[in-house]
């Protein structure tokens, strides 16, 4: 484990620090990259770093990748259906030791399904600084297959491959503050 560990306590995600983001093979030959900006979540930091949890969710609508053609089509029943599943959502199951970092396990659900993942965390750091709040920092990231979660629109190229590949790299840069106790 990194040599600070985070001050236990209850953390909100600070959505102008943190960033969701992904990457997808387009043609066989690129990454295609986007984020989602929209998002909301809380950190539970347990005296034991083992027992702490994590809930997170994603309005899938939010969806940026520098094309809004393609944004708008990765909204569509062809991709995520975003009116009919209008969030995606991850709550933790387990918490556990891997070295000088954690893996955080648990369910995230994408397109109505829902499955375990494995995020690899690393623990940032730490801040206390009394203008804005203390926070805490993390990088994460998963690999999981589109096809798992439902998405499994097939797009053939002419000699082989496919448009848009299965496997999704899922990247997290997350910075939290503490939440503040309310005044009695």
């Amino acid at each position: 484990m990194s040599a600070v560990t985070p001050t236990p306590g209850k953390y909100d995600l600070d959505l102008a620090h943190t960033h969701v983001g992904f990457s997808v093979r387009h043609l066989m030959v690129s990454k295609v990259r986007g984020s989602f900006t929209k998002f909301g979540g809380t950190i539970v930091v347990a005296e034991d770093p083992t027992q702490s949890t994590v809930e997170a969710t994603i309005d899938a609508s939010s969806i940026e990748t520098g094309d809004p053609n393609r944004d708008g089509h990765l909204k569509s029943a062809d991709f995520f259906e975003v009116e009919q599943y209008p969030e995606f959502t991850f709550k933790s199951t387990s918490v556990k030791a891997s070295g000088g970092d954690y893996v955080v396990t648990g369910d995230l659900t994408i397109h109505g399904v829902t499955r375990s993942v494995n995020l690899a965390l690393e623990f940032n750091g730490a801040s206390n600084d009394p203008q804005f709040g203390s926070r805490i920092g993390f990088t994460a990231s998963t690999e999981i297959s589109r096809k798992d979660f439902g998405v499994d629109i097939n797009m053939p190229m002419d000699g082989g491959g496919v448009v848009v590949g299965d496997k999704i790299k899922i990247e997290l840069d997350v910075e939290a503050v503490a939440q503040v106790p309310a005044s009695v």
